[in-house]
């Protein structure tokens, strides 16, 4: 049986409409276009055999596969909706707006009844953040934060609090993967110069000091992203800050740390300064990709220990996306970057393809693992609006763009069940396509007019590096702080040892002999020599001071006012060699 073909969704400003996936690219006839300008929001659900979509005046409900009109709800204003994992509801959110008096709004956030088409609850939930209930794979347990607190129901019964979470000032959740029983990571904030934290729990083992699965504290969190891996063994918290206080960068800062339900934590050490642009699981659960660092960025995968067992090298990226089987990865660079992209074989870590989408502003595989999709969306970019569909060899199977004065706001692919599509034989060989593939051919690097019809001197202005793979630097358990530090300790005066020596080579002669002879110059005093070699020792670390300085590192205090002594160290070993 030949496995089913999934449709996209397209929706912009004029309308919404499903289009027949590879190989067709054909418009699906069975669904009728909704020309609606006002088309807000659009979802399919989890296993892609329902479509909902709001057009500013009402929701409607279709079944994929005939799109027969299942249900229309009366909600014009509806901004975002969900399905439950299993289509027993639809969860619906509007803004919550209070009456001209003052009085309370009404309730915003609505569940109904997939069979019934009946709402079973209604709740007030003002902040679009997290509005939507988690539930786990089989809707045994579904939870929502209300007031600081996670609140469970259970068994689609919404009239009774099955269960609370409560702790101060919680403000994000998440519900781990698959079916219940099932876990939760909560984050709580700093306050008051007291550190944030992430906790794991297993439900519903909320009380008593030894509750806790595991706990991470942390300080510089203003926000955290947490993913949990598709095993539900541990969770990567990306803690940012909205404000970089040393100046370096205005992402804020960022820092990762990985917590697994057994208990262990540590802090991902990333091989270059900088932000953390994408952080993603593979589905196999047992490693993930880092994207970080100024750029050009540096990729790295992890295995479970943070043990770095993969480099990528560094490049023009700032996204990070594995197949749905996890046997390709995709890096690229969106946004404010030319859209090069870098298809990889995670197997054997060898480079596929290395196409390049302009000007795309969104990237998302097809479930079938062979195609992907690019877009340049609005507001994001609002002129060459359009899509295209690619194979992951490289070639451009399928190019869309826009009416003149439309715009497109998204794209979406059917879903489907995990195995309807298992991983094929990955080949290296660019598959046939209709459309030439200009998009994988760089852009002229801009010249000025004065340096223009003259011969082209090559240059970079980052020196990129290759890829590696990646020795294991510990084989028990993750480091704790102490060894981590000591460890960076011994990295740095490695480093620093093997750049000394190759300055030592590259210095001309006559600077070699006469550092030879100064380090022989004696006074026949025992003490003198000891503080003329003391003063040596300080002059040398004052120079590598400033060196650094120079580069653009910020200098602590003690390290500014210890360059400042240069003169002083400088006048008193003059004052001992003359003595000589």
């Amino acid at each position: 049986m030949a496995p089913p073909t999934p449709l996209l969704a397209v929706r912009g400003s004029d309308g919404i409409h499903l289009l027949n996936g590879p190989p067709q690219f054909t418009e699906y006839e069975a669904f009728q276009r909704d020309s609606s300008k006002n088309c807000k929001v659009f979802k399919f659900s989890k296993d892609g055999k329902l479509f909902a979509w709001c057009n500013g005046d009402a929701i409607n409900i279709v079944s994929t596969a005939d799109s027969k009109l299942l249900h229309t709800f009366d909600l014009p204003k509806a901004v975002d909706l969900e399905f439950s994992p299993k289509n027993t509801l639809l969860a619906t959110w509007q803004t919550y707006t209070t009456g001209k008096d003052g009085a309370a709004g009404v309730p915003n956030l609505q569940l109904y009844d997939m069979k019934t088409g009946e709402c079973v609850k209604s709740f007030i939930q003002k902040n679009m953040q997290n509005w939507c209930p988690r539930w786990s794979a089989d809707e045994r347990v579904c939870a929502r934060i209300v007031n600081n607190e996670v609140h469970f129901f259970e068994d689609s019964n919404f009239d009774t609090i099955v269960n609370k979470l409560h702790l101060q000032k919680v403000s994000d959740f998440e519900l781990s993967p698959g079916e219940h029983p099932c876990k939760v990571a909560v984050y709580v904030p700093g306050s008051k110069g007291a550190p944030s934290f992430v906790r794991l729990y297993q439900y519903p083992n909320f009380t008593g000091p030894q509750s806790a699965l595991a706990n991470k504290s942390f300080f510089k969190s203003d926000r955290v992203a947490m993913l949990w891996n598709s095993k539900a063994t541990a969770v990567l918290v990306t803690a940012s800050t909205d404000v970089d206080k040393t100046g370096a960068s205005y992402y804020g800062e960022q820092t990762l740390h990985y917590i697994a339900v057994n208990g262990e934590s540590a802090v991902v050490q990333l091989a270059k300064n900088g932000p953390i642009y994408d952080v993603s699981w593979n589905k196999n659960a047992a490693e993930f990709c880092v994207v970080y660092g100024f750029m050009p960025a540096k990729a790295t995968v992890f295995n479970l220990k943070c043990d770095p067992i993969f480099d990528f090298g560094t490049g023009p990226r700032n996204a990070v996306f594995y197949s749905p089987q996890g046997h390709i990865l995709v890096l690229a660079g969106f946004g404010n970057l030319r859209g090069q992209m870098e298809v990889w074989d995670v197997k054997n870590y060898k480079l596929i393809s290395k196409p390049t989408a302009s000007d795309a502003t969104f990237f998302s595989w097809c479930p079938n693992g062979e195609h992907i999709v690019t877009a340049t969306c609005s507001p994001r970019l609002r002129v060459g609006n359009g899509y295209k569909i690619w194979h992951y060899t490289g070639t451009l199977l399928h190019k869309y763009d826009m009416p003149p004065n439309t715009e497109l706001w998204q794209v979406m692919w059917q879903p489907f069940a995990e195995k309807i599509f298992p991983a094929k034989a990955i080949v290296y060989q660019a598959v046939a396509g209709d459309i030439p593939t200009e998009e994988s051919k760089p852009a002229e690097a801009y010249r000025p007019p004065a340096l223009r019809n003259k011969p082209v001197t090559s240059y970079k202005l980052h020196e990129e590096e290759p890829p590696q793979s990646m020795k294991p630097q510990f084989t028990e358990k993750p480091l704790s702080k102490t060894a981590l530090k000591n460890q960076k300790k011994r990295e740095a005066k490695k480093a620093a040892k093997q750049e000394f020596k190759a300055n030592e080579l590259a210095e001309p002669a006559l600077q070699s002999s006469q550092s030879n002879a100064e380090a022989t110059v004696t006074t026949g005093d025992p003490e003198t020599d000891k503080k003329i070699k003391n003063l040596r020792k300080k002059l040398k670390a004052i120079e590598q001071l400033k060196e650094l300085q120079s580069s653009g590192k910020t200098l602590e205090k003690n390290q500014i006012e210890k360059i400042q002594k240069e003169d002083v160290l400088l006048k008193e070993l003059e004052d001992l060699e003359l003595g000589v």
